[in-house]
């Protein structure tokens, strides 16, 4: 049976083999998708959202007791930043870092994180985990695999308009999950009538019933 870890591990799989595609490199310095991101600093990104795994399940368990997805999402700054908040700013910037070596040393990092996950993280007992880069506070091993997975089928979007090639196929499972974490966000920042009219009634649909 399919679990969050499973399900991290093979959406991670799956935007490791975009990051091998022949139009990435063609592409690299070319603006993306995404308002001041270049395709190599979404790459980046997008990458980061497995190799930072490692790192962080090696660190301490923190001493905090974890909140929930809601409550994050509450405290993450870039929620309702503009684009040249300083956080925002820091994600860019670390996204063109990360591709600093270029494509092929890119996809070969996110590979060997995934190949050292694939073995570490069936077996890592439940836990809290903690992301400085977030803020003061923690959330369980799961709901993180969970931020990340919503994290990896964006991007993965992303990247693939950014180099006119199609979206990849993810695991439904994976991405139920993902619309799932989405739809909660939408209906605590639209309400449920917004998001209720987009889902079923086309004549009185908002104009947008985004997470973010």
């Amino acid at each position: 049976m399919p679990t969050t870890r499973s399900d991290f591990l093979a959406t991670a799989r799956v935007a490791a083999r975009l990051l091998r595609h022949p139009a990435l490199a063609g592409s690299w310095d070319k603006p993306s998708a995404l308002p001041e991101f270049s395709v190599a600093g979404l790459a980046g990104h997008l990458a980061f959202q497995v190799t930072a795994l490692p790192t962080i399940l090696a660190g301490p368990i923190p001493p905090e007791l974890p909140i929930s997805l809601p409550e994050h999402y509450s405290r993450v700054a870039w929620v309702d930043a503009d684009l040249d908040h300083e956080l925002n700013v820091r994600i860019r910037d670390s996204g063109e870092e990360a591709a600093a070596d270029g494509p092929a040393a890119l996809a070969d990092t996110v590979d060997a994180a995934i190949a050292t996950l694939t073995e570490t993280l069936p077996e890592t007992p439940e836990r809290t985990v903690r992301i400085q880069f977030w803020g003061p506070w923690s959330l369980t091993l799961e709901d993180m695999l969970l931020t990340r997975m919503m994290e990896l089928t964006v991007h993965s979007d992303d990247l693939a308009v950014s180099l006119g090639v199609p979206t990849p196929d993810f695991p439904p499972a994976a991405v139920e999950a993902v619309v799932d974490l989405l739809s909660r966000l939408a209906l605590r920042r639209h309400g449920a009538p917004a998001v209720l009219r987009a889902l079923t009634r086309a004549e009185r649909a908002p104009a947008s019933i985004t997470a973010f």
